[in-house]
């Protein structure tokens, strides 16, 4: 089963609005893949929903139950790398790093900045449409 990491900005869009992103989440609850995440994308979250852009989408109980079914289906793992490689917004490092530390085999972002590395150490980086095409 492959291993995926989603981006924050992918985690809020499946969580908002239906769409892709929320069928990707579908297919993950499904068992199609498994989620990677980090107690630093989930803070990254946590800040995000708490935007008044973001927040007027949702309230705090739609955030807990999501939360609940993101974190049944998620396997969080602990950050122990360092590495830098984003220097135009070193926040995406945390995205490289929990790939790096959870052997995730994918990323799914709509991050530019991730997306034009195309790939990173054996890690492809994708779209939500690529990696759901992938997972047909």
């Amino acid at each position: 089963m492959p291993r995926i990491v989603l981006d924050t900005n992918v985690l809020i869009s499946a969580m908002i609005k239906p769409g892709k992103p929320r069928a990707l989440l579908f297919q993950i609850a499904g068992g199609k893949c498994q989620l990677i995440l980090s107690r630093q994308i989930l803070d990254e979250f946590a800040r995000t929903v708490a935007d008044p852009k973001i927040s007027r989408y949702v309230d705090e109980e739609d955030i807990i139950r999501y939360l609940k079914v993101v974190g049944s289906v998620a396997t969080i793992v602990r950050i122990k790398s360092r590495f830098k490689v984003i220097k135009q917004d070193p926040n995406d490092d945390m995205i490289l790093r929990t790939v790096h530390d959870g052997k995730a085999r994918y990323i799914v972002t709509g991050d530019d900045h991730l997306l034009s590395l195309k790939e990173y150490r054996r890690t492809k980086i994708l779209t939500v449409s690529e990696v759901l095409e992938l997972l047909k």
